[in-house]
């Protein structure tokens, strides 16, 4: 990047300015891996939300009115920066979130590649016209909504910026991000590379601090559209909030995702596939794979090979290079998952490998998890109903396809589901059958931001990524337009 004061950025950003929260309080960010301090950042007040909102509602209507061309420009030169500094953005994204470095500079690009998508996406919004059989015009128009209130959680800080970001902006909104207290360097950077692109000052305005008294004010204030991502329950509370001034929102909450694996499928790639989606960033993603749902004649086979892949990742500093599984967020989130591995055991799960922290040489002060597998889970059971959001995973056997699609639909939950077969009809069956909003054969967790997805159940509301995505920031307006002399008479 530019310079280090990119990097150290520690100060709410509103109307174009880096400032002090109003009343000078703060909170600490530390790095999960060395439990050492990363920054002492500006806690935003309600007083700094209702001012980040003031100024996006005073920049929002010149912000709509400039030509789609020129909103374009300024979000493909954002994904230029972005790209520019992408290696300083991962090493800060690397020691913020505790996630290998290879992750973060993967997810860097992917963030540029949304902002890059979503630049002209307004172009592609087409108005209808709708056939009448009178002498008038009927047409619909899409408009931006006004003030988005973004609110974001700590395991994706930026590839999550990405998806919401510019497509809120894209359509000629304007935002204030709330990004979670656990991780808000990256979007403190973001913002000044958003500046540099040329963004209206008050478009973008970012303010920091707790989810209880920082998010929530900016979920109680003036703003038109709360998109949120984050937990279920948390989810729930904001939809009450906003529910109570009738104001929009989209909701990408938890997840319980099955991985359902037959015996025809490719074992060694099923195997890949399933280790990686219940591990991947320390299991902490919502639509993590945590319930492997394997047929009882390859169990032993396959869930043997599982556990040798298991045993075999490389857990460490998360800026080695040859890491694969990096540092738990917090101690708050070392607890949770410790607590839930305690509850299968107690419950009558049998821990194959792992159920216990990992050592690193040299950070002894950081918070690492070892992969956990448990056999002999009953669908009822706490660890194969709750999310746990950690490197967890829960073997249910099945016997015919019947069985496996209970079981996999046998939880709140409808985030996404992982299904491993050669037999193509059965790969539709499950597909239409299943319930979630993201489905993959013989893959998983794969996300573009020109496909759409979304929850089910209890895992969300509303769409994220594609075309769909940006007309979910915008209000449908129907206009009736007369060519004649003729008007409705009583």
């Amino acid at each position: 990047m530019s310079n280090n004061a990119t990097i150290h950025e520690s100060r709410l950003f509103v109307d174009g300015a880096f400032v002090d929260a109003s009343d000078g309080s703060t909170f600490d960010t530390l790095n999960p891996a060395t439990g050492d301090l990363l920054a002492t950042v500006a806690h935003a007040t309600g007083a700094d939300v209702v001012r980040a909102v003031a100024a996006a509602r005073r920049a929002q209507p010149a912000w709509e009115q400039m030509g789609i061309g020129d909103r374009t420009r300024v979000l493909r030169k954002t994904a230029e920066l972005i790209v520019r500094d992408a290696e300083a953005l991962a090493q800060l994204e690397s020691a913020d979130a505790g996630k290998p470095i290879s992750d973060c500079r993967a997810q860097i690009l992917a963030t540029a590649e949304w902002f890059d998508f979503f630049a002209d996406i307004s172009a592609h919004l087409r108005s209808d016209v709708i056939p009448t059989f009178s002498n008038h015009l009927n047409y619909t128009l899409r408009q931006p909504i006004g003030v988005v209130g973004v609110i974001t959680p700590w395991n994706y800080p930026m590839p999550l910026y990405g998806i919401k970001l510019p497509a809120a902006l894209a359509v000629g909104n304007a935002v204030v991000l709330k990004p979670a207290e656990q991780t808000p360097l990256t979007a403190l950077a973001l913002a000044r590379l958003v500046q540099e692109a040329g963004l209206p000052d008050g478009v973008l305005n970012v303010v920091t601090g707790l989810g209880e008294t920082s998010g929530a004010s900016l979920v109680d204030s003036d703003v038109d559209m709360v998109s949120f991502t984050g937990s279920t329950d948390v989810g729930r509370q904001i939809a009450a909030r906003a529910g109570q001034r009738l104001i929009k929102v989209t909701l990408e909450l938890g997840g319980k995702s099955p991985s359902i694996v037959f015996a025809d499928s490719d074992l060694d790639m099923a195997a890949d596939g399933a280790l990686f989606t219940f591990c991947v960033h320390q299991g902490q993603l919502c639509s993590a794979g945590t319930r492997l749902l394997v047929e009882a004649s390859i169990r032993d086979e396959f869930v043997g090979k599982l556990v040798d892949k298991a045993e075999a990742l490389r857990v460490g500093d998360p800026l080695d290079e040859t890491t694969q599984l990096g540092a738990v967020m917090s101690h708050e989130q070392m607890t949770r998952i410790e607590r839930y591995v305690g509850l299968g055991i107690e419950q009558g799960a049998r821990a194959l490998t792992g159920a216990g922290r990992a050592s690193v040489a040299g950070l002894e002060e950081g918070l690492f998890y070892k992969p956990t597998i448990f056999e002999d889970v009953q669908t009822d059971m706490t660890i194969a109903q709750e999310e746990i959001f950690g490197p967890v995973l829960s073997v249910l056997p099945f016997t015919n396809e019947a069985e496996a699609i209970t079981l996999a639909n046998d939880v709140l939950y409808g985030l996404a589901a992982g299904i491993w077969t050669r037999d193509l009809g059965r790969a539709h069956r499950f597909a239409q059958q299943v319930e979630a909003g993201i489905v993959y054969v013989n893959t998983m967790n794969l996300l573009t931001p020109w496909s759409p997805y979304g929850g089910w159940k209890q895992s969300g509301l509303g769409i994220e990524g594609g075309i769909e995505q940006a007309a979910s920031f915008t209000r449908l307006k129907t206009v009736w337009l007369n060519l004649g002399p003729d008007v409705p008479k009583l």
